[in-house]
């Protein structure tokens, strides 16, 4: 019950008990009351009877609208469901025949590529049997007979029935093709064996048409074989023909004089020759003049013997043409073997081996005999760097054919090379010192020598041509002019002897010579060194007493003694600008060099600046106050400066 209407009883409750009120009677006041309101309210309802059973019907028919509703609304649901299942049914129904059409279409376009790969067409057949292997019709269905045959081959091993109808037909037709591809190419090779024939021309129509031995390789391997041993057979003998007439053109234009085993670095030379025999000038063996052009020619065309009535060849410039033609003519072949056949790097190794074996034999042949009967040490370097080059530009253009070939020219050459480099050094050795003239000019072992290491020095690959030997060398000649030097009893002309083949030396070496090097440096340091002591002994001559006075001084020994520094300062003052002018007349004609004789003049000038120098602080100032100032005798000095 609601907590106010609980409240509402409790009040009237108390009303009632406060008034006194008999409960009983009160409660059928009460009843009477509630008999009274409900008799009304059926009253009403009495009344009301009408409107009741209209809103029950209404009611009633409300309800059948909605279970018809509902009916309709279930019916509906259920019809959806259906629609829904069928849908879904006819999707995947499509989904199927989407796929068997895609199947179907996958396998219209197999069967169709498959016909058409088996199938043997008119045209095909035609021009593989009536047109000619250098028509472009014949190349382009020579490439479809080709895939057609290898893809026959390939169903073969499928058991395709099919093949069986077209087997024949290819096979005929691959018979007809590699006939007429062999008799193609035995033809042109043939061209290779008649005399006159430019075999570069056969050989760049075989190139052009490599496509066809490749068809040949793949179909009739016996043909191939036989193309392949005709072949080889004919370039070697091409080659082997090229070059020995080449050598035997090129050996009657080269230079009847030679070096022979006495022409050495210390072997005087001789005038006396026989009526039959030459030999080549000792200038020309030992100086490389205009030799060494040829290294910058190792890509020229080469020599031909017919053309501007070439005489008197070096064997160096010999040498280049053949090198250079064999390079160019070894490396078209190697690359065409590579190509042509479809070798790979070994076997065209062997292949290029039995082609230009018998031609490499007579090069090296020819070589061997050159170099057993040569003294010429700069013919061999030029040929030993000329077959570096040759060697570094096969291996620019990745051809290793040669590899052992080069190899065995610079070790043959290299072995000579060597050989005679000992035999100088052993003649330097050996030379009689007996035999020599006394004369202060340079000694003509000087002369040699530093013609023939700076061309060595300067022409070789990085300065590392024999660099052990040619040191030996170098320090051999140094002690061959020192033992010269004392044939001199006079100490200044030994020093004088030694600076003119010392700068004679330098001179040529810094003129060839780039950078500094072992020999350069040696005898700049001998050079210096003799420098010195003979303006030492030049100055000693004129100016003894105050050189020893300085340097006394210097070394702590008693110079207090007023006569000496008396003595020695009259003696400055009354001979030092004579002194000056017999210096300058015995230092610039001792020397053949102007500039080394100008030099050394100012260089003992120099010295003496520094002794006078030192002579002064050495003086008592009486004594100093004397001599001239030093600023007259540095002027006095400039009027021998010379302008070269």
């Amino acid at each position: 019950m609601d907590k106010k209407y609980i409240e509402l009883d409790d009040i009237v409750l108390d009303q009632i008990l406060k008034s006194e009120t008999d409960l009983h009677n009160y409660s059928k006041q009460v009843e009477s009351d509630l008999k009274n309101h409900e008799n009304l309210d059926v009253e009403k309802y009495i009344k009301s009877g009408d409107q009741i059973v209209t809103l029950h019907k209404h009611l009633n028919h409300c309800e059948n609208v909605l279970e018809h509703t509902e009916s309709v609304l279930y019916t509906f649901q259920e019809e959806l469901q259906n629609i829904t299942n069928e849908i879904t049914r006819l999707q995947q129904r499509s989904i199927f025949m989407a796929q068997q059409l895609c199947n179907r279409q996958s396998f219209k376009g197999l069967m169709h590529q498959f016909i058409e790969d088996v199938i043997v067409s008119e045209t095909l057949i035609s021009v593989i049997t009536t047109c000619s292997v250098t028509d472009e019709k014949f190349s382009t269905h020579l490439s479809v007979l080709n895939y057609k045959i290898l893809f026959v081959d390939e169903q073969n091993f499928k058991d395709v029935k099919s093949q069986n109808d077209v087997k024949d037909v290819y096979e005929k037709l691959k018979i007809t093709a590699t006939s007429k591809i062999r008799h193609f190419i035995m033809e042109q090779i043939n061209k290779f064996k008649k005399p006159t024939t430019n075999y570069h021309i056969p050989q760049n129509t075989l190139f052009e048409y490599k496509f066809l031995f490749e068809f040949l390789l793949n179909h009739d391997s016996i043909s191939a074989q036989e193309i392949y041993n005709d072949y080889v057979d004919a370039l070697s003998k091409v080659y082997f023909t090229y070059f020995k007439s080449y050598l035997s053109y090129l050996q009657k234009l080269q230079f009847e004089e030679v070096a022979t085993k006495d022409d050495l670095l210390a072997v005087e030379d001789t005038t006396s020759r026989t009526l039959f025999q030459k030999s080549i000038k000792k200038n020309t063996v030992f100086t490389i003049g205009n030799r060494a052009t040829v290294l910058n020619e190792i890509d020229n065309s080469i020599i031909i013997p017919h053309q501007n009535n070439l005489t008197n060849l070096s064997f160096e410039a010999i040498f280049r043409s053949v090198q250079y033609a064999l390079v160019d003519n070894a490396c078209r072949e190697y690359k065409f073997d590579c190509e042509f056949f479809k070798v790979d790097q070994p076997t065209a190794q062997g292949l290029f081996s039995q082609i230009m074996g018998k031609t490499l034999g007579l090069l090296i042949k020819h070589l061997e005999h050159f170099v057993e009967n040569c003294y010429d040490a700069l013919a061999l370097f030029l040929c030993g760097q000329l077959s570096m080059r040759y060697q570094a530009l096969c291996q620019n253009r990745l051809v290793p054919g040669l590899a052992q070939y080069w190899d065995t020219i610079l070790a043959m050459i290299g072995t000579r090379f060597r050989f005679i480099l000992k035999r100088h050094i052993q003649s330097v050795k050996d030379y009689d010192i007996s035999k020599f003239n006394k004369e202060k000019k340079p000694h003509f072992v000087m002369r040699r020598y530093a013609e023939l290491v700076s061309a060595i020095v300067s022409f070789s690959e990085n300065n590392k041509c024999e660099p052990e030997l040619i040191c030996s060398l170098t320090e051999e000649v140094l002690g061959f002019v020192l033992r010269l030097a004392t044939m001199f009893k006079n100490r200044k002309d030994r020093l004088i002897f030694l600076i003119n083949n010392y700068d004679l030396v330098l001179r040529i070496l810094m003129e060839r010579v780039r950078d500094s090097t072992f020999e350069v440096d040696r005898f700049k340091e001998e050079l210096s060194a003799r420098s010195k002591d003979y303006v030492d002994e030049v100055l000693h001559v004129y100016f003894g007493g105050m050189i020893k006075f300085v340097t006394d001084a210097e070394n702590g020994r008693d110079i207090d003694s007023d006569s000496r520094q008396l003595g020695l300062t009259k003696t400055f003052i009354s001979t030092w600008k004579m002194s000056l002018e017999e210096i300058n007349k015995e230092i610039l004609p001792s020397f053949p060099n102007l500039t080394t004789g100008a030099s050394l003049l100012q260089l003992a000038f120099s010295q003496l600046i520094d002794y006078y120098h030192r002579f002064q602080k050495a003086l008592l100032a009486p004594n100093k106050a004397q001599l001239p100032n030093i600023h007259v005798i540095m002027i006095e000095i400039k009027k021998y400066k010379t302008n070269y």
